[in-house]
């Protein structure tokens, strides 16, 4: 084909999907976040990359009702910087500090495009745990290992020392994973990406129903890349 006249007035305007542009977005954008520059507003569900989480209903669990519920940066800002200013969680997390701090990474998902949700989880009607649900394929994560379309990412924290080391958290992880799979018929795969170093939330992971697939070198740490199929979901 002739190339075309540079003179001519014909042009074609291609705008690529945001799922497109985030494949090539820089390579130390934070994990889980949006990736820069694209900020369209306060994430809603007209927008929204993972689905309506609002609408979730809630998981029956051993435990009891749990549910996630979207963060709103001004009612749970002084509750999620507490949790991160527990050395147990400040550790992995990296988020200690003023509640400026939290409240940054709050608002790089809360003004992004939708991609990452930062959540609650209810326990029982009272928030005990601190969820992030994101599109791991249009992830940084997805450099390192092979994503496939709709793969579905959590990070998490139980918030509470009461509440850890007793089974709570793999409890919880199945549901979540659980909830992703109900809510997201595209997702095939849930996945998690702990730090190694943590061994206790690998062996949750573990417990959910999830294999550890490989080990990745990401900013910031070496991870256990954990991931939980569709098609075993009833067989582990």
């Amino acid at each position: 084909m002739a190339p075309a006249d540079p003179g001519t007035d014909d042009t074609l305007d291609l705008t690529l999907p945001p799922e497109f542009l985030a494949l090539f977005a820089p390579p130390d954008a934070p994990y889980g976040r949006s990736a820069p520059g694209s900020r369209p507003g306060r994430a809603d569900p007209d927008h929204c990359l993972v689905g309506d989480i609002a609408r979730w209903a809630p998981a029956d669990t051993p435990a009891g009702p749990f549910r996630l519920v979207p963060v709103d940066a001004e009612r749970d800002l002084a509750l999620v910087t507490g949790w991160m200013n527990d050395p147990a969680v400040a550790q992995f997390w990296e988020l200690a500090g003023e509640p400026a701090v939290t409240g940054r990474h709050l608002d790089a998902q809360l003004d992004g495009d939708g991609r990452s949700i930062p959540c609650l989880g209810l326990l029982h009607g009272t928030p005990m745990s601190y969820w992030e649900i994101y599109r791991a394929d249009l992830d940084p994560l997805a450099r390192h290992y092979p994503a496939r379309p709709q793969d579905t990412g959590v990070h998490l924290l139980i918030g509470g020392a009461a509440d850890r080391g007793r089974g709570l958290g793999s409890t919880l992880i199945r549901a979540v994973a659980d909830l992703i799979l109900e809510h997201r018929p595209g997702c095939c795969r849930v996945v998690a990406e702990p730090d190694l170093r943590n061994t206790c939330s690998v062996a949750a992971f573990l417990a959910a129903g999830f294999r550890l697939s490989a080990e990745a070198d990401v900013p910031g740490k070496r991870a256990a890349l954990m991931i939980r199929d569709r098609s075993l979901r009833h067989l582990l």
